[in-house]
Parts: structure tokens; C-alpha cells; sequence
């Protein structure tokens, strides 16, 4: 019995030895396993915070709507509110179906102070860093090199937002959007770019018409990134220029028609501005305070056309209001 119970034993010994070989004879050192691959193709995909922030911004369709601010568009003038970004964002409260269009909103800041602003009021915000710092900050007196150097740094990174695919409206922050403008432009997809104009002559086919780049709607393709580049370019030899004037000058030239875009020049009817005010309440989309040169002054002038406007609405309620009580009468 005994002897039985040892042989038993010492078969289970044997067979446990047996196993304990097989398994070191089969084992591999962890250095031959082939670990998870991170190569160069995962880098690529991983997306920065300006694709971020687009993404976040973005219409359905890859659409966004641009605006840039400084210290100067966020803090009060002379101690006055509101400011001029106030302003702004007022217009997309008190204007027509233009409400839930904050929402593809990317406010781009140029400097800390503007970009604190923007997280504070828990919209979209990039901030867009310059060389040196804060160099941005603060008011640029119009025409003024650091004005101009703002201005091309602003182009600069309008061009890099179409070389990633995505369209866009450009607004000055000296816009006030009273009605949704996507329902006035072109739904024709043709047109690569749609532009506002300071004085308009009658045919928006016309490169006569007198630009103004505080408003446009852009389509993201090759020929509208080539002339952005083609424009950004020439500021090398446009010494004392604003951007403005270089693009005005390569229309004359025939740059649109060289490069084949089609383009549309937008009526003041309906995107107007203190050049060329509208001439119907009506119809008016944007009023943009050109041809004023201070913030001060193009706060105290937006003031009144936003006071205006709601006097003008309050006017249109009480007369529907009033054709409804005649009509159930």
C-alpha cells in the first residue's frame, strides 16, 4: 500500500520535471517580442491646437467664421465701455439669426490680455503667437509699421487656415453682423471668393470695385491658396503698404483672372460699412466702420448704429404686431 503511494509520488515528481524542461527549452527572451509600432505614420495624424480648435469651430461642412482681437479690442477706451469686442459679440446677440452662429466662432488673440478675454467669455479661442512676444498689443496706429506688420502676420495665418482645407468668413472685429450673412452670399460653390467693398459700382463681376479685406468668404482650394501666397509674397516689394492695398494692386494687375478664380464683389446694400452706408435697414447684413480710423471713434459710431438697429426692430415687431390685432379683428 505504502509502496503504491510512493510510486504515485515519485510519477508526479517526474512528470512535473518533465514539464519545468519543456517549458524553458520553449521559452524566448522578451527582447524577440515585437512591441506595439510608433512609428512616424501615428506622429503624423496627431492633430495641433490650431486643427483643434478649427474642428471645434467648424461648420459641417468645413466652414469657420475668423475673427482676430488685441488688448486694444478687449479693454475699455478712456476707462469707457462698451469695448469694441463688446460690441462685436453684441451684434451677434441683437442681429437676425445670427445668434447661434458664435458657435463657429474662432476668435484668434494676438496677444495674452485679448486671449484671457476670450476663455473668459468661454468662446472659441487661439492664441496666435508672434515673434518676440506680445508684439501685437495695444492699438496700431493706422498705417503705422507695426499696423502693417500686423496686417501681413494676419494674412500669414489666413493662408495657413486654407492650406489645411477649411473655408472661411474673415470679419474684422469692427463688423457688426446684424443679419446671418450665409443667407445673402452665394450658395453657388463656383465662387471662390465673395469680398466686401468700401465704394461698390454697380457689377459685382467688376475688379473695378474698390476692395476692403475686413469681409470676405473664402473657399479653401489651389487657386485661392496661391493668391493668398502670391499675396503674401509680394509685401517684399511693397514697402510702406497695407495689406489691403497690395491685394487691390494685384487686382488691377489681373492676378483673380491669371490665377482663375471667380469672384464675387459684394453689394453695400448689403455689407456696408461708414464708406458706403446701406441704403435699406432692411436688407443690410453687416456694417463694417471703415473709413474711421481710431477705436475710440469706430465705438462711439457702432454705438449709435446698434442703438439704431434695435429701434428699428422694436419699430417692425409693433407694426407685425399690429397688422396680426387688425387681421383677428
Amino acid at each position: 500500500m505504502d509502496y503504491s503511494k510512493n510510486s504515485i509520488k515519485n510519477l508526479a515528481i517526474l512528470s512535473l520535471t518533465l514539464a519545468t524542461l519543456i517549458l524553458l527549452c520553449s521559452w524566448q527572451p522578451l527582447t524577440n517580442y515585437n512591441k506595439p509600432s510608433f512609428s512616424s505614420n501615428t506622429s503624423a495624424v496627431i492633430k495641433d491646437e490650431l486643427e483643434l480648435a478649427l474642428e471645434k469651430a467648424s461648420m459641417a461642412n468645413k466652414t469657420v467664421i475668423i475673427a482676430i482681437i488685441n488688448k486694444a479690442y478687449v479693454e475699455p477706451q478712456k476707462n469707457e465701455y462698451p469695448t469694441m469686442f463688446d460690441l462685436f459679440l453684441e451684434g451677434f446677440w441683437a442681429g437676425e439669426g445670427t445668434r447661434q452662429l458664435v458657435d463657429n466662432v474662432l476668435v484668434v488673440s494676438m496677444d495674452e490680455t485679448a486671449h484671457e478675454m476670450c476663455r473668459f467669455r468661454r468662446l472659441n479661442c487661439y492664441r496666435l503667437l508672434a515673434d518676440g512676444g506680445d508684439n501685437f498689443a495695444g492699438e496700431k496706429i493706422y498705417m503705422s509699421n507695426e499696423f502693417i506688420e500686423m496686417m501681413w502676420r494676419r494674412t500669414l495665418f489666413l493662408l495657413d487656415i486654407l492650406k489645411r482645407g477649411y473655408n472661411f468668413i474673415f470679419t474684422d472685429t469692427d463688423v457688426l453682423w446684424l443679419r446671418n450673412p450665409f443667407t445673402i452670399l452665394s450658395k453657388n460653390e463656383t465662387f471662390d471668393l465673395q469680398i466686401s467693398t468700401d465704394v461698390f459700382n454697380g457689377n459685382s463681376n467688376s475688379e473695378k470695385n474698390l476692395i476692403n479685406t475686413g469681409f470676405y468668404f473664402i473657399r479653401s482650394n489651389n487657386k485661392t491658396i496661391s493668391l493668398f501666397q502670391t499675396w503674401y509674397d509680394t509685401r517684399k516689394n511693397s514697402t510702406g503698404l497695407k495689406e489691403q492695398d497690395v491685394l487691390e494692386n494685384l487686382v488691377r494687375k489681373g492676378v483673380l483672372r491669371q490665377l482663375g478664380l471667380k469672384t464675387q464683389f459684394l453689394d453695400t446694400l448689403y455689407f456696408s460699412g461708414f464708406c458706403t452706408d446701406s441704403k435699406d435697414v432692411r436688407l443690410v447684413a453687416t456694417v463694417h466702420a471703415n473709413c474711421c480710423r481710431s477705436i475710440r471713434a469706430k465705438v462711439i459710431d457702432l454705438k449709435m448704429v446698434l442703438r439704431d438697429w434695435k429701434k428699428s426692430k422694436i419699430l417692425e415687431n409693433f407694426v407685425i404686431f399690429k397688422k396680426e390685432i387688425v387681421r383677428i379683428v
